[in-house]
């Protein structure tokens, strides 16, 4: 007989050894041995003919640090028969909420269900040879175990949850979720008693094999042999188990739905939303999803304190957050007016971030509103295959592809694709649209420590050009309907964008991890002559029209480097994050313009008499910064962290104008400093503060030649963040007062108007409150409210107490959806919910007005297997409202649409 390992408390069983004997060539023996040397159970199973080598024992842990010892051969539970080991049995200790000093956070990157004859298998599936700690502290009928160590992470980086509803006879939930940054929580429940669970390490990762009512309370019997069990991916649908009630298990890979655990906006590391100083939201793909989003537009205004400033003819869009304009990214990098020209699409993101507040400290130049970030999809571990076709009002069709998976037997090599296509009328006049999008992405890993990752994307765009309803006064004409377009029929508007990111992520410790990304992107956009622009109506409706056709070229290029490190300092642990980043931009702008005579919004005529060209713009920019930057977020207990952290920029740009042939140099410098506290007097609520400054360099310089200096921004913020329902529900309250300065203003000593100085002042106060996730199975929701108080506090050019543009005093939004869990409407769910706004200025100059609205939208839809099909009813009761506004124009809403989905995954 020969021993072959020594497993230590591998079930988790206070003061209990479990060690392993080949009794033969064919036959195995399982022993659990108590510390005193007691006999508890004797197993015996099937074993295979050879006879490894003994491996190396493991000495015995204690039941604070239990670390279970790697199987040498990946078996399936169902090939064993397992002791009967109860929960009660397993140790008592506290929820760990940090890893061990020394120890790093383990991915695990899948969860599968796996039925068995004793009732069904969980396995959390971790690199192979790594080991998690786990401890229980169940109660009741619930059996809940902590894995300490590790975090639920998908190949893409994102968090997810499982759940299985009924998987077993006398089991009625399993769910296995996040709690805290690296802490996963397994739990159990049992229909009157506690669960018999048993846990048993691999090579696959770490198995709970929870029995059944029936096994769990007959004797042990030898097993027979089980026939093949296939494991669940994500493309297959669960089998039923030989039990009256069905088994409903969650598929592998499945997101947490309307509420995340975790962003890296805020840090530019891994951290849990609930342990940021500072207002955060994600808008996860599933409500993208549910309400059928396809612009930007439509996911943003689930956040609050974010509002829509206009589409700028067709060619954009534009926000604020908090009053200022806001500063969108992608995957870290700026995607502003010189990266993406047209609409920016949503095929290939995967979730949406809003960071609010001044976030010079990692980002560099910015408005002082705050960022929107949109993370991409990147290549999953399993393959997955979906097509989608979407059919709507006004003639839209958009189909979509989005395939991933490996493509190598050893998984190194990874790839996903997102490709759509667009065409579309519109409910406005002359109105058309084509679009082509592709997004290839390529991930490699190099070795255990390092991956790279190549991510392109190109997009295509033609497109009416179409620059809102003309006003009167100031003021939208009631009896025009909102398909007027007074422009030319003929005017056509081509975008061609691209953008290319290489990424090397690599790890040298444990402790110690470098991120270097570079990305460089190509914009043009052209606009033929019959583009027209007017500036407000006379008070008989006519609209004096110039045409405006030009052609623009972008190119930017930048690279960043992160160094995160992770060290003590006697009872402080601390994770800093040190950064350089590079930019080059170059800008090209030729156009012209030639008057085209007027039209009438009343009675509009398209037979236009176009005059000569006159230069308008002929100019060339380009722009070199450097940012170096230094984080620290220090825990100084488990409830109490420290953020602390500031960016010096440089910045300098040459802009040559080749119409007078002048060159106008900019130079700037600024720090940007940020500091914030969080506070946690339970594992549910989170006390935060911060205080956070930004710089944006303004070109050109004062009556005596003075350089101007960068507008300021100051920002201070209070809040608290909540996680409720077992961590299925979070929400933000968040209080805030940001101010602005060395804003230009007219030089009250130059009579002629032509010179600016530096002591314009606009303030922004306000209440914002988000809540996202899942009230009960089925039924999730997500929902803001956002008070915003912005207006000018000094200026020379504007009243003081005008309001700031594009700013609604009182906007929120709820968005609600309910899925069948069982019975015969199991896979059926609705949804609906209502966007609103109040009254808004176009500009600083309060000259337009925007009144207010409320918006409702519903949703059905319909999930089973691998068939997705909805219907989304968008501004379901048909009201007329606007949504922003551009100088003598606004931009009309679409009214009532409707959009169909069908998709299949394969």
């Amino acid at each position: 007989m020969i021993e072959l390992e020594t497993i230590g408390s591998n079930a988790g069983v206070s003061g209990v050894v479990m060690k392993r004997w080949w009794l033969s060539g064919s036959v195995r023996l399982w022993l659990l041995v108590s510390l005193s040397g007691c006999l508890s159970a004797v197993v015996i199973e099937p074993g295979r003919a050879e006879i490894k080598p003994m491996p190396q024992k493991q000495e015995i842990q204690s039941q604070e640090n239990l670390k279970p010892l790697p199987s040498r051969k990946i078996r399936q539970l169902s090939e064993i028969s397992h002791p009967s080991t109860s929960a009660q049995m397993l140790v008592q200790s506290p929820v760990p909420n940090n890893p061990p000093q020394g120890s790093s956070v383990i991915p695990i990157t899948g969860v599968k269900a796996n039925p068995t004859p004793q009732g069904v298998e969980i396995i959390l599936k971790t690199p192979i040879g790594t080991q998690l700690q786990v401890t229980n502290h169940s109660a009741g009928s619930n059996f809940i175990v902590d894995v300490s160590g590790g975090q639920l992470r998908l190949a893409d980086g994102n968090s997810f949850t499982f759940r299985s509803e009924k998987p077993a006879e006398g089991i009625t939930q399993i769910t296995v979720t996040n709690i805290d940054a690296n802490t996963v929580r397994v739990t159990v429940v049992g229909v009157a008693a506690l669960p018999t669970v048993e846990l048993y390490d691999d090579d696959a990762g770490l198995v709970f094999a929870v029995a059944t009512t029936a096994t769990a309370t007959s004797p042990q019997h030898p097993p027979q042999t089980p026939q093949a069990q296939q494991p669940l991916n994500q493309t297959q649908p669960t089998q039923p188990s030989t039990g009256d009630e069905p088994i409903e298990l969650v598929v592998t890979g499945e997101q947490d739905g309307y509420n995340a655990t975790d962003a890296s906006t805020a840090t530019k590391t891994d951290t849990p939303l609930r342990d940021i100083p500072q207002s955060i939201q994600v808008i996860p793909r599933e409500v993208i999803q549910d309400q059928g989003a396809v612009r930007l537009t439509e996911i943003v205004r689930n956040v609050s304190g974010v509002a829509n400033a206009g589409t700028a003819g067709e060619r954009g869009e534009n926000y604020t957050i908090r009053g200022f304009d806001a500063n969108v990214y992608k995957n870290g990098f700026l995607d502003d007016y010189f990266t993406t020209r047209g609409f920016r699409d949503s095929a290939n993101i995967e979730r949406v971030e809003v960071l609010k507040g001044p976030a010079s400290v990692l980002f560099g130049r910015l408005e002082p509103s705050g960022i929107i970030n949109l993370i991409t999809k990147k290549p999953l571990a399993e393959p997955y295959y979906n097509f989608s076709f979407t059919a709507g009002s006004y003639s839209f069709y958009r189909p979509t592809l989005d395939f991933s998976g490996p493509l190598t037997q050893d998984g190194k090599l990874g790839y996903r694709l997102n490709i759509a296509y667009e065409n579309s009328g519109s409910f406005r006049d002359f109105v058309n649209k084509e679009r082509f999008f592709i997004a290839p992405v390529l991930s490699w890993k190099i070795g255990d420590k390092t991956n790279l990752t190549l991510e392109g994307e190109y997009l295509h765009t033609e497109n009416s050009y179409d620059d809102g309803l003309y006003l009167i006064g100031g003021k939208i004409i009631p009896n025009v309907p909102i398909s007027r377009n007074l422009n030319d029929p003929r005017s056509q508007i081509g975008i061609d964008a691209s953008q290319t990111y290489l990424t090397l992520n690599h790890e040298f410790n444990q402790n110690l991890s470098l991120r270097t990304a570079f990305r460089v992107t190509t914009a043009s956009e052209t606009v033929n002559r019959f583009a027209l622009r007017g500036f407000g109506a006379s008070d008989d409706g006519t609209v004096d029209l110039l045409s405006v056709p030009y052609n623009y070229y972008f190119e930017t290029y930048f690279l960043q480097n992160d160094l995160t490190a992770k060290f003590n300092t006697g009872f402080l642990k601390h994770t800093l994050l040190f950064g350089l980043e590079l930019g080059r931009l170059y800008d090209r702008r030729l156009s012209n313009y030639q008057s085209v005579g007027s039209s009438n919004v009343f009675n509009p005529v398209y037979n236009f008499s176009y005059g000569s060209y006159q230069p308008l713009d002929n100019t060339a920019t380009n722009t070199n910064s450097f940012g170096i930057y230094l984080q620290d977020q220090i825990s100084v207990f488990d409830n109490l962290k420290l953020f602390v952290g500031g960016r010096f920029d440089t910045y300098h740009s040459e802009r040559q104008d080749f119409n007078n042939d002048s060159t106008t140099v900019t130079d700037s410098d600024a720090f940007s400093p940020r500091v914030g506290v969080v506070y946690q007097p339970t594992k549910e609520i989170s006390l935060f503060a911060n205080y956070s400054r930004s710089f944006v360099p303004v070109s050109g310089s004062s009556k005596n030649g003075n350089a101007f200096e960068p507008t300021r921004g100051t920002g201070y913020e209070v809040g608290i963040k909540g996680d409720f329902l077992n961590n299925r529900l979070s929400s933000t309250l968040a209080f805030y007062t940001v101010t602005k300065t060395n804003v230009l203003t007219a030089d009250p000593s130059d009579p002629t108007g032509t010179f600016s100085i530096q002591v314009g002042e606009q303030r922004a106060r306000g209440i914002e409150f988000d809540i996202a996730g899942e009230i009960l199975p089925g039924w999730k929701v997500i929902a803001s409210y956002a008070y915003t108080d912005g207006q000018i506090t000094e200026d020379n050019t504007y009243p003081v107490g005008n309001t700031l543009g594009s700013i609604p005093q009182h906007s929120g939004s709820l968005w609600t959806t309910y899925t069948f869990q069982k019975g015969a409407l199991e896979g059926f769910g609705f949804g609906g919910g209502i966007f609103a706004a109040s009254e808004a200025y176009g500009d600083v100059s309060n000259f337009n007005t925007v009144p207010g609205f409320v918006r409702t939208d519903a949703a059905l839809f319909y999930k089973k297997d691998r068939l997705r099909a909805s219907v989304n009813f968008k501004n379901l009761f048909d009201i007329r409202y606007f949504e922003g506004a551009t100088t003598g124009a606004v931009n009309p809403a679409e009214p009532f649409t409707v959009q169909g989905t069908i998709s299949w995954e394969f």
